[in-house]
């Protein structure tokens, strides 16, 4: 019997919750954990892993037929690297501070893999449609998840939360961050309390469902 197939909401719902890459798959766990000090760039991140991820699902999908599967991996990452490399170059001319402030991890976006993952687990099952939906929707939970790490990290850590430049919001006073959490021991802590609690609402869920 086929299989059948995932509405297109489900496809690009899929990220959201059920399958959000940070803390269900546990996907790039290098930028989730490196770049997360700060929401500015956990969104501009964020931004980036769209951009590169919707592309690249929508290049993959429409060659995947004539890409041989002895070098499809090879071909995938290709593919990714020069959506990478435009990436920096829009990044470098039109949000400098940012790409700076991103550094290296913006280069790394190539290896990330949730992108690579979507590709071959996705994109080159499926059509461009289809393809783009998944890949928006897992940009999207990718990006909301670090967003919600870099939050906590920085106002619990810093007291405010900064936002283009030098607009900050000064929400704790001094006395009360915990400057631990801005730091990279900070990450793993904070990534370790929320994956916990997510896990304890889907559990709450779960046996919720079964007493229904």
């Amino acid at each position: 019997m086929a299989r059948k197939q995932k509405s297109l909401s489900d496809v690009f719902t899929a990220g959201f919750f059920k399958q959000n890459p940070v803390f269900v798959q546990f996907l790039g766990m290098c930028p989730t954990l490196a770049v997360t000090g700060s929401v500015e760039s956990a969104i501009g991140m964020g931004a980036g892993v769209i951009f590169v991820l919707v592309l690249s699902n929508l290049i993959i999908s429409l060659i995947r037929s004539a890409v041989p599967r002895e070098v499809r991996i090879p071909i995938y990452i290709v593919v990714i690297a020069s959506f990478v490399t435009m990436l920096e170059m829009l990044m470098n001319a039109f949000v400098p501070d940012l790409a700076a402030q991103l550094g290296t991890f913006l280069s790394l976006i190539v290896v990330n893999c949730l992108i690579l993952g979507r590709a071959e687990a996705f994109a080159s099952k499926n059509g461009p449609v289809r393809s783009v939906l998944d890949g928006l929707g897992m940009g999207i939970g990718f990006t909301g998840g670090i967003t919600l790490l870099a939050f906590f990290r920085e106002l619990l850590g810093k007291g405010s939360i900064t936002i283009w430049g030098d607009f900050a919001l000064n929400l704790i006073p001094s006395d009360f961050q915990i400057s631990i959490l801005v730091a990279p021991a900070g990450a793993f802590l904070v990534f370790g309390i929320l994956v916990s609690q997510i896990n304890k609402i889907k559990l709450r869920r779960a046996e919720q469902g079964e007493v229904a």
